[in-house]
């Protein structure tokens, strides 16, 4: 598209800023680096895919932005993960309320066994004690409307989350994590433990959530990524070999690596 006109002089494009960004990042278990010298950023309000084969490191790249990486054996890492231009891993910085603000979905369905569905989705906000009563079940009816689980539960708020489907409860696990409201969701293969069914559900749920989050999502199934994703980014054997909007990445890659995976050449 041409850029607007004023006169004589055109208008730039306004340069978005990274809701969250990596600066040479590495990640290590022990003395093996896992992920090597990654500088990308993710812009608001967009669904971000992270692909590549199996052991690349985008599992443990997505980690390292919630700081759950330092949890693993021997996990450390150099360089600095920014959330809205703040080095998440400053001293001054608790993990802790970090992962308020940037939440995580894992692979397989995780709901607390001993709570209720309305429990699940309420422990992520009952933590810091200040909500109760009518607001806390506002909401939860919210977070459980923005999963798209809201109609389906309603009448049985109060019965063990372990009696959902498995695509309902990966649901339920995305309204825990989208409770407290954070700025960025991070979900790490979220629909390969589902029926294509539930998979489906989860897809078009991605949609409606980068309206009011930012979304990163590690996945092994490339339709998917093109699917789902603003942009695409290519992890291989730690690094990140090629990173832009997932038109041109699955269109024209620049790089042979890219192309060769997106083909089907390898992985």
């Amino acid at each position: 598209m041409a850029p607007l006109m004023t006169g004589e002089a055109p208008i730039a494009p306004v340069a978005v800023r990274p809701r969250m960004e990596t600066d040479k990042l590495s990640a290590m278990y022990g003395r093996f680096t896992a992920v090597k010298n990654v500088s990308v950023g993710f812009a608001p309000n967009q669904v971000h895919a992270l692909i590549g084969p199996s052991g690349c490191g985008k599992s443990t790249f997505l980690r390292t932005l919630n700081r759950m990486h330092e949890m693993s054996e021997g996990g450390w890492i150099t360089g600095r993960v920014l959330l809205d231009g703040e080095d998440v891993y400053a001293s001054r910085v608790s993990a802790m309320q970090l992962r308020k603000r940037v939440g995580m979905v894992f692979q397989r369905p995780t709901p607390f066994p001993t709570m209720t569905i309305f429990g699940n989705v309420a422990a992520g906000m009952k933590v810091s004690g200040r909500m109760k009563g009518a607001a806390l079940h506002d909401k939860v009816q919210h977070a459980l409307e923005q999963a798209g689980l809201w109609s389906e539960v309603k009448d049985r708020l109060h019965q063990s989350a372990m009696a959902l489907s498995g695509g309902q409860q990966q649901r339920l696990c995305i309204a825990r994590t989208i409770a407290p409201a954070p700025e960025v969701v991070l979900l790490d293969e979220p629909t390969s433990a589902l029926d294509p069914q539930g998979t489906q559900r989860i897809e078009e749920l991605l949609y409606q959530l980068k309206r009011d989050f930012t979304i990163v999502i590690v996945t092994h199934n490339m339709q998917q990524a093109a699917r789902v994703s603003d942009t695409t980014s290519f992890f291989y054997m730690g690094t990140l070999v090629e990173t832009g909007a997932t038109r041109q990445i699955f269109t024209a890659p620049r790089e042979e690596k890219t192309e060769a995976y997106i083909t089907g050449r390898f992985g």
